[in-house]
């Protein structure tokens, strides 16, 4: 099964929109979109700030960014 997300997000004051179809492959819609949030960030060159995060349509921003906080969190 595949999911398209699309992924809304500030860099160098300027709004931008990506968007991809990915297979789910036994992972969650916001494992996905993280890991697309991801690889957005690193390909950028300039910092990124995440906005906002559409799954089939369907707003999934919080699940994205509490991911992103369990991985930056100190032990």
């Amino acid at each position: 099964m595949n999911v398209f997300i699309q992924i809304f997000y500030t860099s160098n004051d300027n709004t931008v929109m990506r968007r991809g179809q990915f297979p789910l492959k036994g992972k969650t819609k916001e494992q996905l979109a993280f890991e697309f949030w991801t690889w957005i960030k690193r390909e950028s060159p300039f910092e990124a700030f995440l906005e906002k995060v559409i799954c089939d349509g369907e707003e999934i921003t919080d699940l994205v960014k509490s991911l992103q906080d369990k991985k930056y969190r100190l032990p």
